[in-house]
């Protein structure tokens, strides 16, 4: 992984075998805990998508791949236990079928480039619900 902060952004470029959950979790080290991510694309195998389904449960389906990344839309805040990314993407296979949903896995198969846009710490952060989703929650900025 590497980055480069201009201001408030982060480009970010992942390499082969890297995560991207764990991987964008790993700013946090630099102090970066809280942000959007507004785009992503690469090339991407081990992939796990989903959805929320209506009893609050999700849904997956497991991808070998390798598929290309399309878009990865997001945010990283601090959660329950630690660093939480609420990852979405379309991706395209071999055959340029379109898969998109919740992303909860994916390991780079060539490169993935990220571009994050950095808030100020404590804006937002992840609490857990009686569901398998984790709640977005912004934080008072006020005081």
């Amino acid at each position: 992984m590497e980055f480069s902060r201009i201001g408030d952004d982060i480009l970010l470029r992942l390499d082969p075998d890297e995560e991207i959950h764990q991987s964008i979790q790993g700013l946090s080290k630099y102090g970066i805990d809280c942000a959007i991510i507004t785009s992503g694309i690469g090339r991407v195998r081990d992939i796990r998508m989903g959805y929320l389904d209506d009893d609050g449960i999700y849904q997956t389906l497991n991808y070998d791949g390798p598929m290309e990344l399309l878009s990865t839309q997001g945010n990283l805040a601090p959660g329950p236990d630690g660093p939480f990314t609420h990852l979405h993407t379309v991706m395209s296979d071999n055959e340029h079928s379109v898969h998109g949903g919740h992303l909860y896995h994916a390991t780079v198969h060539v490169v993935a480039e990220i571009h994050l846009r950095v808030l100020k710490t404590n804006t937002m952060k992840r609490e857990k619900t009686n569901t398998d989703f984790v709640a977005l929650k912004f934080c008072d900025l006020e005081g």
